[in-house]
């Protein structure tokens, strides 16, 4: 059986060589870092996600080697297969940055202010989308669309003037469970997330739209206005569960285990869907045997004060400099002269001023 042939991409200057049918989205993945394109509708694991929030949109300059003619146009990487000897500009094109910065701005023109006080804030994809590609003011003048909070049952929240309509947990309800109880209603700008005559969301694994929501639409009520996430210490853990892996990532404060989430990727995509007994009624240490401490990315707030891994070193400088001790290369006070008998700081009644100076310069 012959091997199967691999196409080769370059994406931002870096070549790599993927599968035949392999999207730009999962081909600069496989590379990382900045070359990736940010995705807030796409997931890898939910069948017929993407294409909807425009943010992944790259610049292909060269179409492949029999056709290297340029597509005219920005494509979604996440819906654009590759093709042998293509060539695509992510970060490198100012058409993309330009294209995401309207995208982002598009995206924020309903989108409330309500960092301070959303249960996403810390782990939201749009706070930081915002961050790197969006304005510091608005252009929109029209009144904002507004929708009133829904209880989709006991343990999930909807906020629809949050959502931005990936679709992520329309997708998951529908491949998930046994039975779909809501999706999009309406359209254009009355579109909504709506459950059907007002029904209950109550299926076993209908917690995971919580974890692929990628803004504050869909909260846990068991952890709602509880805790902030650069708060809580995040440890991996597992359990014998009949229903899902039980592979869990478990927030903690103190001793006390304020959520249980998912195990996320870089690409903070769930690893593995978990049941809502794991996620909503097992909230003690007893119930799950701790692995250890969740590597959390370095660019994350959730990493604040959060070291994995780290050794102290023992070495003395004396040691690292061969017997050798530290010598001063420059004493400041000689240079400035701010320790002179004139102006001798720690005789000042409160904090030093210019003015403290200015009077000795007068002097002199």
């Amino acid at each position: 059986m012959s091997e199967q042939q691999l196409f080769k991409v370059t994406i931002d200057n870096i070549t790599i060589e993927v599968a035949p049918g392999t999207t730009i989205l999962e081909a600069a993945r496989k590379i990382g870092g900045e070359v990736a394109p940010p995705a807030m509708c796409y997931y890898s694991k939910l069948k017929g996600s993407g294409g909807k929030c425009r943010t992944c949109l790259v610049e292909v300059s060269k179409g492949s080697e029999k056709d290297p003619r340029p597509m005219p146009k920005l494509v979604a990487s996440c819906r654009t297969t590759v093709m042998d000897g293509m060539e695509v500009k992510n970060i490198t094109s100012e058409r993309v940055v330009d294209a995401r910065a309207g995208v982002v701005e598009l995206l924020l023109i309903n989108h409330p202010l309500d960092c301070p006080v959303c249960d996403q804030a810390g782990e939201c994809h749009l706070q930081d989308l915002s961050y790197e590609h969006g304005n510091a003011g608005t252009r929109y003048e029209f009144q904002r669309r507004t929708f009133k909070k829904h209880d989709l049952g006991q343990y999930i929240q909807l906020h629809m003037t949050r959502c931005i309509l990936c679709y992520r947990c329309v997708f998951t309800a529908d491949q998930l469970t046994n039975k779909r109880e809501h999706g999009v209603l309406d359209r254009g700008d009355h579109a909504q997330i709506a459950t059907f005559i007002e029904k209950n969301l109550d299926n076993d694994f209908i917690g995971n739209v919580i974890d692929v929501c990628p803004v504050g639409a869909l909260t846990d009520k068991t952890f709602r206005f509880k805790n902030r996430v650069w708060f809580l210490k995040p440890v991996n853990a597992h359990c014998d569960c009949p229903k899902c892996s039980g592979k869990v990532t478990l927030w903690y404060r103190g001793e006390e285990v304020f959520r249980v989430t998912a195990r996320k990727d870089q690409w903070g995509e769930v690893e593995d869907w978990i049941c809502n007994e794991c996620r909503f009624d097992k909230k003690k240490t007893s119930d799950w045997v701790i692995e250890g401490p969740r590597e959390i990315s370095r660019q994350s707030v959730i990493s604040l004060n959060h070291y994995v891994g780290m050794q102290k070193p023992k070495e003395t400088f004396e040691a690292v400099m061969d017997g050798r001790k530290p010598r001063m290369f420059m004493d400041i006070h000689d240079v400035s002269e701010v320790n002179r008998p004139d102006v001798d700081l720690s005789l000042i009644d409160g904090p030093a001023h210019s003015d403290d100076f200015n009077k000795t310069n007068k002097k002199d």
